[in-house]
């Protein structure tokens, strides 16, 4: 490559580096690390790429700066209502109901691993994201008898697996943001990649929950905590194919939330066969309130329902469709949303009837509304910090130039790192959301320069970028915390990291075997 090309290329490269060594720092944020690299990254736009040569810096800077801010606010306007319905979940003692029902399933306590370390962490991960799960049911786990490192490792192994559709989708919407595609052509394929990796990921928490019971040191004397192998298996499939089949019908949005929901009644319906054929001394499986089950997950339902009805009716889709903020800019600065159909409008609705529903006055959101907004007023500046910087940096054919070198650096070897650079912008960032940010437009034009299936290595972003929260310190310190686990963050990592990179290199060989096999196909 020529030597200003390989110039190009650093100097593109020196705001990544920069935002992700100040993330690297003790005590450093996203927001500010952001914010730094943004400087950094307008200092060279305008120096050494030519940004804004054509219209002007003003206007440049003026479209960069309305692209980040529209994109900022469609994630946020799915987050607020999120966190709004864990936060009205919670006060109202909804999630220690819900743990009591899950309960009635099975008296065994590795079944119950299972109930709150995969399914429900997956759920919350599905309704809410962003970090939630890990805080939630780590301690759930700790009363169950789970010792306080195992209970942390196994929530942060189970919730990893639905990460990719988190936050009713929100980590893909943030990808479709930074490279343009639709959301629809990312889903299929990352849904059927992130399979290896969740099937990874299981095999992780089924020898993490025998750990203790083998080494006797779970937290309640005789307490077997060793998942069955059988209940495993299930309770992986039981997910795994509906999370696939809704990622590749109804898009992101359900895709973790529905197939966490869906399985856990798959599997309880199996349980209570399991206890019903059992020896006719043991106990009579105690009975599920179905009726308060329904209540207590009243807003997942109706979010359920409306998804399903605008999926299932495509003249209301198209009817809602109409109305539609769009604007451009000279430069080519645009964006385009349909807030009707928005998944933040749609959880919102849900957060409403379901509120009516569970008898509770709608006052009752009010403070969980208030809650969940202060909580957003640092990620709304991390979110526009990494999308500024990525808007600016494709525009200004920043990525452009650090793909050509890295391309040209790493070849036909990048299906292997496209993963990795995911799980390390996690590691970071904090979040897959940002981590796609970042990075997702780059391996979209790395892919694209290659040759490669450009919707294929964005799913290797998206993988490895869940696969990244088992590391991230945010999570571990969220979690720890929650167990009394303080300044143990460390042994938490240690437990973590060969998991995360077991399931990485997994993951990157898997997407360089597809890779190579629709390469082949295309060639034949």
């Amino acid at each position: 490559m020529p030597e200003g090309a390989t110039g190009q290329a650093l100097l593109a490269a020196l705001p990544l580096a920069l935002t992700l060594g100040l993330m690297l720092r003790r005590g450093g944020s996203a927001a500010q690390a952001g914010a730094l690299g943004l400087a950094l990254a307008l200092l060279l736009a305008f120096t050494a790429f030519g940004f804004g040569a054509q219209h002007g810096a003003l206007p440049a800077l003026l479209g960069v700066g309305a692209e980040a801010l529209f994109h900022t606010a469609s994630i946020l306007w799915i987050l607020w209502p999120a966190l709004a319905l864990y936060q009205h979940q919670q006060s109202g003692g909804v999630l220690d109901a819900l743990q009591g029902q899950l309960a009635r399933i099975s008296p065994r306590p590795g079944v119950q691993v299972l109930l709150l370390g995969w399914f429900l962490a997956l759920f919350l991960e599905g309704a809410a994201g962003f970090g939630t799960p890990a805080a939630i049911v780590a301690p759930l786990l700790l009363a169950l008898g789970v010792p306080a490192v195992q209970a942390v490792v196994i929530a942060l192994l189970g919730h990893a697996a639905g990460v990719v559709f988190g936050a009713l989708g929100t980590p893909l919407v943030a990808q479709a943001a930074v490279t343009g595609l639709p959301v629809a052509s990312l889903a299929g394929p990352t849904a059927l990649l992130n399979a290896g990796a969740a099937a990874a990921l299981m095999l992780a928490l089924y020898r993490v929950a025998g750990e203790g019971a083998e080494a006797g040191t779970t937290a309640t004397a005789g307490l077997d905590l060793r998942v069955p192998a059988g209940a495993a298996l299930l309770a992986l499939l039981a997910f795994l194919l509906p999370q696939i089949g809704l990622a590749l019908t109804l898009g992101p949005e359900l895709a973790t939330l529905a197939a966490a929901g869906f399985g856990l009644a798959v599997f309880a319906v199996w349980q209570r066969g399991q206890r019903a054929s059992a020896r006719s001394g043991e106990p009579s499986p105690a009975a599920l309130d179905r009726p308060g089950l329904g209540r207590l997950l009243a807003p997942y339902l109706v979010l359920i329902v409306l998804v399903l009805l605008l999926r299932g009716l495509p003249e209301l889709d198209a009817l809602l469709r109409q109305l539609h903020w769009s604007w451009t800019l000279p430069g080519g600065f645009a964006a385009e949303l349909h807030p009707l159909l928005h998944p933040g409008s749609l959880l919102l609705l849900a957060l409403l009837i379901g509120c009516r529903v569970q008898a509770r006055p709608l006052a009752s959101l009010r403070p969980a509304l208030a809650a969940s907004a202060r909580r957003l007023l640092p990620v709304a500046l991390a979110l526009f910090a990494m999308l500024a910087l990525a808007r600016l940096m494709l525009h200004a054919g920043m990525v452009e130039a650090l793909q050509a070198g890295l391309a040209a650096s790493v070849g036909g070897a990048w299906p292997w790192v496209a993963p990795a650079l995911g799980a390390l912008g996690s590691f970071v960032t904090g979040s897959a959301t940002a981590s796609n940010l970042l990075f997702g437009a780059l391996q979209a034009e790395t892919a694209a320069q290659l040759g490669l299936p450009v919707v294929w290595l964005l799913a290797g972003q998206g993988v490895g970028a869940a696969i990244g929260n088992i590391v991230c310190p945010h999570n571990l310190i969220a979690a720890a915390a929650a167990v009394g686990l303080a300044g143990r963050e460390s042994e938490l990592l240690r437990r973590t990291l060969p998991a995360c990179l077991a399931v990485l290199l997994l993951t990157g060989a898997t997407l360089a075997a597809l890779v190579a096999f629709l390469g082949f196909r295309a060639a034949g």
